[in-house]
């Protein structure tokens, strides 16, 4: 490969593969990658998370974008706010896990998926009957939207952490890589 297509494919690369130091599989996607792919152990290997879908159907309109604070002792806001389209809507898991919490955290019904590898999604106001310990399955309805967090509008607010950071949910779901302009004929 040419050295200026080499950079031009290492910037187009999210940081995680780009600084592995494994070769990437001949069925790498990037969009693949960037939508479920996590970081394991301290080599930096990237390692396949399983593909995530949103939570609710159709596709949602993001009211509110992730703004962690500088600090994590510090208000923002730690998740994303996803337009419900009704109170009583569905809510699905984006991807396969164990339900590991059920229950009110302040005034708020909650449940919190873990999806392994570090990775945990909560849901809020989200009414459910599952349980802790309930395998759930990708696109499975895990309960239903309740009106109150954004006020008139029906909407549910879907946080990430991995390990005890919190993480854009919004990554395993669309492809937030910049986007590069190149030449029209290509590097020079």
């Amino acid at each position: 490969m040419k050295p200026p297509l080499l950079l031009a494919a290492l910037l187009l690369l999210p940081a995680s593969v780009a600084s592995t130091t494994q070769p990437l599989p001949s069925s790498f996607s990037p969009a693949v990658h960037a939508a479920g792919t996590t970081a394991a152990g301290d080599a930096g290997a990237a390692v396949p998370a399983p593909s995530w879908q949103w939570p609710l159907a159709p596709r949602p309109k993001v009211l509110r974008n992730f703004d962690p604070p500088p600090k994590p002792w510090l208000s923002g806001h730690r998740g994303v706010d996803l337009g419900a389209g009704y109170d009583g809507a569905p809510v699905t898991s984006p991807a396969a896990g164990t339900v590991s919490f059920v229950g009110v955290v302040v005034d708020r019904p909650v449940i919190t998926i873990d999806h392994g590898n570090g990775l945990r999604s909560s849901f809020e106001p989200v009414e459910s009957t599952l349980a802790a310990g309930n395998p759930v399955a990708a696109g499975q309805v895990i309960g239903t939207a309740l009106p109150g967090h954004c006020g008139v509008s029906a909407c549910i607010h879907w946080g990430v952490r991995r390990g005890e950071d919190y993480v854009n949910p919004l990554q395993f779901v669309m492809d937030l890589r910049p986007s590069i302009l190149l030449p029209l004929g290509g590097p020079p």
